[in-house]
Parts: structure tokens; sequence; C-alpha cells
């Protein structure tokens, strides 16, 4: 189906000559599943949809570059104000495997978190996940371009006493679990949809050895797809990296050839310039930018347990590509992007840190980049037809002197009207038309009772719910 959007009140329209979006004002934009076919007037051909720009705001899918859809919804209200006061306030160690969805709960936490990414404007996800069974056909009935990325790793963390991390590593379950991602990376890549593609995820560097890392960035290589790992995420993790190897992770990730025009790392907060870690050298965020690898920066996860990134402006002053991901609920792309601005001005302790421009950039044209995608994340012709459209008469969006802020910084999710992937409608007026987003939430809750009769028993301690977790308020 050609559609045209006539005459739009705005287009965020990406100009590659700045390599960067502009503003423009009563535009066309005519679509069609193949791609974006014409930006502006003149444009002859029929159509066979017409839908009036009048009141709305055109702009680019956006890209979430890091999220855990299989596991992270079913954390709400259990992991929003806790950490591992003796584990430099992490909660990786003690609390992450303590509230497991079953197999029959995951579709429904997948369901609601690709639900809110769509109604906050998220057409490219990127989802690490574990496999589980029929990911692949759940991920293509969303609707949402996805990028499988299947975790795998040599083995575990964990701790017997709340103070110490220890870990269970495995040369031959890690080639093992390494196979079976690949083959579901492979799987997706060769979709007819066109709409999956997939990622290298080494998990996390102190749960991966070198040789299984080499590997990843070796398999990644021979299939021209990006590879992401989650590393510089803990204290934790720095100083075992450091007891391992005596280098930052960085340092070590580039001595085993990973850094690279198609690599990623999930957070890299705590990389050597970090207060906290008190290291002599200042050359982690200088490495990065030298070898074009991208940072994917996900504040909401880290802001609970009173940790930041020094700062979002530092890195893209650097040159550091930065795009942004939803590690944890709420699954709401706008929000994150709200608050990765606030949490760089407070961090840098001054207005002046990163702008709205900045962090949309880092949302769209960030997170296509990280992909190795140079048609999505964009309004242009030729790129892919992933198109949000925003209502500018929404009164959260009013004045709309500056439509983006106001989107960012107030309205978030609420004005988003209807979005477009692959040329296909998935909202429209802001409800998800591809999946039942009111019946997975109620599976989620339910699945969520039975993730908590079983999490004292993953507690080296067997405490409580409600000592794990206390509530806001206390019940009578």
């Amino acid at each position: 189906m050609l559609t045209r959007i006539s005459d739009a009140d705005v287009v965020i329209a990406y100009k590659a000559d700045i390599d960067d979006h502009v503003y423009l004002r009563n535009t066309d934009v005519v679509f069609d599943h193949a791609g974006i076919r014409h930006i502006g007037p003149g444009f002859s051909e029929p159509v066979d949809k017409t839908i009036s720009g009048k009141g709305l705001m055109v702009m680019p899918g956006l890209v979430d570059v890091h999220s855990h859809p299989s596991t992270e919804p079913g954390n709400k209200g259990l992991t929003d104000e806790v950490g591992s006061r003796r584990i430099y306030n992490s909660t990786l160690y003690e609390f992450l495997w303590l509230y497991r969805a079953d197999a029959n709960g995951i579709p429904h936490l997948n369901h609601v978190a690709w639900s809110e990414l769509l109604m906050s404007g998220v057409t490219t996800l990127a989802d690490l996940s574990v496999p589980s069974p029929g990911w692949i056909e759940r991920a293509v009935a969303s609707g949402l371009r996805m990028v499988l990325a299947p975790l795998f790793r040599n083995g575990r963390w964990f701790t017997r006493n709340g103070y110490l991390v220890e870990y269970e590593l495995d040369d031959a379950a890690g080639e093992r679990a390494m196979d079976e991602a690949l083959a579901v990376v492979d799987e997706a890549c060769a979709h007819p949809s066109g709409r999956l593609s997939g990622m290298v995820s080494p998990a996390q560097i102190d749960t991966c050895t070198g040789d299984l890392i080499r590997k990843a960035v070796d398999a990644a290589a021979r299939r021209n797809l990006p590879i992401q790992i989650h590393a510089a995420q803990s204290i934790a993790e720095f100083h075992e990296m450091v007891r391992r190897t005596g280098m930052t992770a960085v340092e070590w990730l580039d001595s085993l050839g990973y850094l690279g025009p198609n690599a990623s790392i999930g957070h890299a907060i705590f990389l050597d310039h970090h207060p906290w870690v008190r290291w002599p050298t200042r050359t982690d965020l200088g490495r990065l930018a030298e070898t074009g690898t991208s940072v994917a920066h996900c504040p909401t996860v880290f802001a609970r347990r009173g940790v930041t990134l020094r700062h979002l402006g530092e890195y893209l002053k650097a040159g550091v590509n930065v795009g942004i991901g939803t590690d944890t609920f709420p699954h709401n792309m706008l929000e994150e992007m709200r608050l990765a601005g606030l949490i760089a001005r407070v961090t840098a302790e001054t207005h002046e840190a990163v702008t709205t421009g900045q962090v949309f950039r880092c949302a769209t044209l960030g997170g296509a980049k990280l992909l190795g995608r140079g048609d999505i994340g964009r309004i242009a012709v030729g790129a892919q037809s992933d198109i949000v459209l925003v209502d500018l008469a929404h009164p959260m969006m009013r004045p709309a002197r500056d439509p983006l802020k106001s989107l960012v910084n107030a309205a978030a999710d609420r004005a988003v009207r209807h979005v477009f992937v692959a040329g296909r409608q998935v909202i429209q007026d802001g409800k998800v038309l591809t999946m039942d987003y009111e019946a997975a939430s109620a599976g989620m809750e339910e699945s969520q009772r039975r993730a908590l009769a079983s999490a004292s028993k993953f507690d080296w301690a067997g405490r409580s719910v409600d000592e794990l977790s206390p509530p806001s308020l206390r019940w009578e």
C-alpha cells in the first residue's frame, strides 16, 4: 500500500550533508512497505491511502539498542529500589536470578515489553534474551523490526554471603551455548519477513573467557553482524577484571580484538575516567572513539542504584557513538531519553552537558550506527518506512514551539498516535494492533506470582520477598 501523509505540520527529516535531523514545515511524506518514496511537494503518482498531517509531527522510529524483554518486565515492584550494599549497590549478583519467569510466563513478558516499546515510538529493537521456544515466531508477529541477540556465556556468577562474588566458568559449556545462540541468529537473519536480523551477544565480560570472546568476534565478522557485550557495568566487575588481567574492561577487549565499528559495549560506565575506580590512566574513552566502538546507554536501571555514566555529553564530545536502550521497566523509550538528558546534566553539574537534539540523535542515528544500519532511524528517501506520528494537539505537547522538547521532556508516549514499521501500521490512536497488551499484562502478573513463590530458595540467605524488596508502605 502506497501511503501519503499530506501536509504534516512538522517533519523531522534527515539531511545527509550534515548527517543530522532538521525540522521541516508543511511537508508530505510518501511511503510503502519497501521504504520512504518521497518527501516534500510534487509527488504525482496515485496513492492508496492519504493521512492528513494536520496537527501531526512525523518522526523516524526510535532504535532501542539494548533491552531484556524476557526477564525485566516481571521485575516491576521488586527491583525498583534494591541493591547490594556490600557489592557497590549493584543488583546483578544477589537479585538478578531471583524472579525468573517460567516458560509460560516469558511470552507474556515479551508482549508487554514489545507493546510498551511500540507505544513509545520504538520501531527497531535489539532483544538480548536467553533463547526460548517460539521467540522468533513471537518476534515476527509483534510487527517490530527485531534484532535478536541470544545471550551466551561460559558460566555464571553468584554470591554465598552478599559481599563476595564467585564464578563458575566452563569452556565447553560456553562453546555449546554459543553454537545454540548462533543457530537462532542465523534463523532470524534468514527469516522471510525481512524484519528480523541478529546480533552476536557474549553475555558479560566477566562470565566469558577470552577464548569465547575471540570466537564470538570471528562469528560476527563472518556474518557481517554487530556484536555487543555487557562490560564496565559494576565496580565488582571492574575489580574482577583487574584481578584477572591487570587491565580495564576496554583495554582487555581491545587486546582480544573485540573493539571496532561493528562492536558495542552495553553500559560502559566504569571506564578509567570514572571517579569511583581511581584508575591511573585516562585512555578508555579515546580508545572507544578511535576504534569506532559504540556504547549502549541505559540510564534508568543504574540511576535506581545511584550510579551514572560520567557523563553522556563527555562521551559524545570524545567522539564515541552512543545508542539508547531500555534495560529495565518501564519499557518506554521516550522516558529513557528524558532521563538520559537529565542525568547527564546533573552529573556534569551544568545544563550545557547535552541537548534534547543530541539525545534524540542517540536514539535514532546513534542506534542505527551501532547496529550497522544506514536505513533506519531517519526520515529520508530510500530509508525504511519506520515512521511515528505524534499528536501536536495533545495538551502535553502544547505549546509546540519546539515539538521535540515537548515530546521528550513532557508528553512522552501519551502523544504517540500512530506507528508504522516497514509501511505496516502497528499502533493506531495509541493502541497496539499486533499484540494483546492487556491480556499480556494479566499473564505477566500471574507469572510474577509464580516466580515469587520460589524466589526465597534462590536467595543465598533464604530471605522472604518482603525482606528482599520491602514494600513502599506497611500493609495492615
